[in-house]
């Protein structure tokens, strides 16, 4: 039988997987009784209904619009909440009737779809959503809407960056009510100096513990999987060291290009937007050591120490990679040269796609090379982290075939699980063959950013981005960008709906079998 006609899949074990990732089921798996207290990392330190009133600052924004309120829409959807009062803050320009509308066409889709009360909290929030028009970067309107609901408002700042910056340097400490919480989308800052610049006027407002810094990423089932992955499973996390593991990868290939964000992307880039602001984080969820609790402190405390170990592994014509997009097609859609995109600017040189090679000095990862990848307009979207084990120290004479190394993927969307072993062949027992065990990872309905407006209303920080780790992310790839902006790597190209650059190093494909691509 050929290798491709062996690779199989096995139900039985993806059964036992799933019921073991799946958390409260009855009959997920025999053992331990956990505490409903510990189930979930996104409920690990929450406090009920702390926060009732979300002020979205820039509500009529792209941010808003795309993401936000889609992910309000499918939490109260879920009908297990008590509801939320919207106050949406924009330019004069923005009429009652558009920000209605805006918010109407977010939730009429889960209307219908909703669980419990769940169309009613839709119904009842539309229906009390209220804007005030003004400059959301003025410290006295900010001053004025944290006062709305006291002690019990969150401002959700869904604005360029320096607007933000611009409107929390302006206020004075005290002139907030007390117990708002700030939340902030990334970028945070632009370089590590910036970030801790940012991080100084958050704290002289208000406690760390009053501060969200969004990365949505982190609230994705997915990365909340890696968690029970890792630790409720004796065989996986004792082989996660130096010792078994050849490399990890964490991979980010869209097939989407630039889709009018040239205001934001041009002056961002792959490096900024994706590898800096997201995969580092997930990268230390990964490589953390186990924390005996899964309460903010303990968690964010390892993957700080993650972050902090982690530097380049190279010089940086050896560990860096960039490049950005060409004309092309993806998918019979015809895809212009990035430079020719309606607000680009062809001398910011800005990458499409960069691979950067980093370790961690920790005897657990000594010597295991850690490559993160992300780009755009490429052929086909690849989402995933993969774990590559070392071959074994010794294969007995006699086997036929390859013996192909040990590989895990933990799929970022969709969300799977999937172990790549070498076996005996049916047939030829001596014929080594390839097996993927799969299973799909357990997801939510609540899309990622209800998931973050969860958090925020219960007072959870377990998943959001603290200020140390910000800072830690920039000072990881501030060195990359000043190189960059030197041309001391070149700027690639390659065609929209490629594979990226021919020549770069990339960590082997699934072709959806476990087997090897021919």
């Amino acid at each position: 039988m050929s290798g491709r006609a062996g690779a199989r899949e096995s139900q039985s074990t993806a059964t036992l997987w799933r019921g073991s990732l799946r958390a409260g089921g009855e009959q997920a798996r025999v053992g331990r009784v956990i505490s409903p207290a510990f189930v979930s990392p996104a409920h690990s330190v929450a406090t009920p209904e702390r926060v009732s009133t979300l002020v979205i600052l820039g509500v009529s924004g792209d941010l808003t619009s795309r993401l936000l309120l889609p992910g309000i829409a499918s939490l109260l959807a879920e009908g297990q909440t008590k509801g939320l009062n919207i106050v949406g803050v924009a330019g004069p320009q923005h009429t009652t009737e558009a920000f209605h509308d805006r918010i109407n066409a977010a939730f009429s889709p889960w209307i219908g779809k909703s669980r419990g009360n769940g169309d009613e909290m839709l119904k009842r929030t539309l229906e009390g959503a209220t804007l005030i028009t003004g400059d959301a970067s003025d410290p006295a309107l900010l001053a004025r809407v944290s006062a709305i609901d006291p002690g019990h408002t969150a401002l959700f700042f869904a604005l360029p960056p320096a607007v933000t910056q611009k409107g929390l340097e302006a206020l004075e400490p005290g002139a907030l009510a007390e117990g708002t919480v700030l939340v902030l989308e990334k970028p945070f800052g632009h370089d590590q100096a910036s970030a801790r610049h940012l991080n100084q006027a958050l704290t002289r407002l208000v406690p760390e513990s009053q501060i969200h810094r969004v990365d949505h990423f982190l609230a994705k089932s997915t990365v909340l999987n890696i968690l029970g992955l890792r630790f409720a499973n004796r065989f996986i996390e004792p082989m996660l060291n130096a010792d078994e593991v050849e490399s990890i990868d964490v991979i980010y290939d869209e097939d989407l290009a630039l889709e009018g964000r040239a205001g934001y992307y041009d002056t961002a880039g792959a490096l900024r937007d994706m590898i800096q602001s997201h995969l580092l984080q997930i990268m230390a969820f990964i490589l953390m050591d186990q924390p005996s609790t899964l309460t903010e402190r303990d968690l964010r405390d390892r993957v700080g120490e993650v972050l902090r170990a982690t530097e380049l592994d190279g010089t940086m014509e050896e560990a860096t990679r960039r490049a950005r997009y060409s004309a092309g097609s993806i998918q019979d859609r015809p895809v212009p040269d990035y430079v020719s995109e309606p607000g680009v600017t062809e001398t910011n040189h800005t990458e499409t796609l960069a691979q950067i090679r980093l370790r961690v000095k920790a005897s657990r990862w000594a010597g295991v090379p850690i490559t993160i990848r992300s780009g755009k307009a490429l052929g086909e979207p690849r989402k995933e982290i993969v774990v590559t084990f070392k071959p074994v120290s010794y294969l007995p004479a006699g086997f036929t075939g390859v013996d192909n190394p040990t590989r895990l993927r933990i799929g970022l969307g969709p969300a799977t699980l999937k172990l790549e072993l070498d076996v005996n062949g049916p047939g030829n027992p001596f014929q080594l063959d390839r097996v993927a065990l799969k299973t799909a990872l357990s997801s939510s309905r609540v899309l990622p950013y209800g998931e973050v407006i969860s958090s925020v209303m219960d007072g959870d920080l377990t998943l959001s981005v603290r200020g140390d780790a910000a800072e830690e992310c920039w000072r990881i790839v501030d060195p990359i960008l000043e190189a960059w902006g030197r041309d001391e790597v070149e700027l690639e190209e390659y065609p929209a709906g490629s594979d990226g650059p021919v020549a770069w190093p990339v960590p082997e494909e699934d072709d959806g079998t476990g087997l090897p691509p021919r």
